[in-house]
Order: C-alpha cells, then structure tokens, then sequence
C-alpha cells in the first residue's frame, strides 16, 4: 500500500496540473469567443467600461486559479482523494457560467457565481493544506505554521456573503447603483489575491532553500 501511495503522490501534479490546463484553456477560449462576438464592448459608452471590468474579472479569475493551483502542486506533497480530480471540473463548470453570463442580462447570476468561485477556491485551497499537513514531507513548511482557525475565514466569508448579496439583490433591482463599484471590488480583490500568491510562494522558496 505504501508503493501505491508514493506512486499516486508522484504523479499527482502532472495529472493535475494537466487537467486543470484543459479546463482553463477552454474557459480562455469560451472567454475570447464572446469578446469578438458581442458587440456592445465596442460601444463608447459607460456601459461598456463596466462589462469590460466583468471581462477583466473572469480572466484574473482564471489566472488566480491557475496560480494557487500550480503553486501547491509544485511546492507540496499530499494523498490526494477523489475530490482533487472532481474539483477542477466544478471550477471549470463555474468559469463557463461566469462566461456565459457575462453582459448586462445576468449580472445577477454573474456576481452569485463569481461569490460560488470565491467559495470552492477557499475550500480547495483549505482542504489541500489539511491534507498536506499530515504529510511528514510538508514537515518544514509547516514547522511554524499554527493550524487554520474560523478567524483565518473571516475575510473568505466577508467576501463570499457580500458578492452572493449583490448577487441576489441584482436579480430583483437591474438598476443598482453599486454594480460599477462590486466590479472594480471584484477586481480589486483578485489582483491582492494574485499578489498575495506570488509573495507566499516567494517566502516558501526561500524556506525551502535555506
């Protein structure tokens, strides 16, 4: 059994790190399809400055994705269970929605599955820790690293219930004022998260090395 594991545990980010390329790849390219074909993003208008911000958000999005994704593969080891090869497909699912959503018809289903995507994102990122943790190869990461408390969530939480707000109120009142500024916070929020990757991977090759 432990030739099994080691063997799994060994192949795990390849196949993950492919699969999870695929369904960004198509989520790019359902991204970029409705780029040149709607025209109302050619538009001189405000309107069109805002649905452009949509656009911007989905494709951090997918690079924050990609990022926290490939960054754990390569700096951790874990079992991995049958979650970690259905996860990507629910991410994936959730990208094409954000996609086919995108404009000013569904901007309430667009913010509630923005909210869904900020949820799976900290879950993933929760349950690959936990189980990285009782790995003894991960030992040195996590020497001074106290486990997650609820408090660590407060922000994820915070983030998720007000974009799953706006996104229920938007299904009622079309008009809200606060769309322009939901989006700029979206973007606002994926550009820290993207941030935030790249210095904790920075501080996890310097431990590593040193």
């Amino acid at each position: 059994m432990s030739l099994i594991r080691a063997r799994v545990k060994e192949h795990l980010p390849s196949v993950l790190l492919t699969l999870l390329s695929i369904v960004q790849a198509l989520a790019l390219e359902l991204l970029w399809s409705h780029i040149q074909e709607t025209a109302y993003l050619y538009e001189f208008s405000a309107s069109a400055v805002l649905w452009w911000g949509q656009i911007g958000a989905v494709f951090l999005g997918i690079v924050v994705i990609w990022v926290v994704y490939a960054s754990s593969a390569m700096r951790l080891r874990w079992v991995p269970s049958i979650g970690d090869s259905v996860y990507p497909f629910v991410i994936g699912v959730s990208e094409f929605v954000l996609v086919a959503a995108l404009g000013p018809e569904h901007l309430g289903a667009w913010f509630l599955t923005m909210a869904f995507v900020f949820a799976i994102m900290n879950w993933v990122s929760h349950d690959t820790m936990r189980r990285a943790r009782l790995d003894e190869e991960n030992a040195e990461f996590f020497r001074n690293r106290g486990r997650a408390t609820l408090k660590d969530f407060t922000g994820a939480f915070v983030v998720v219930t007000s974009l799953a707000a706006i996104g229920a109120a938007l299904l009622f009142w079309q008009g809200a004022w606060f769309v322009v500024f939901a989006v700029v916070l979206i973007n606002a929020l994926l550009a820290w998260q993207l941030y935030v990757a790249a210095r904790y991977w920075d501080r996890s090759v310097s431990l590593q090395s040193s």
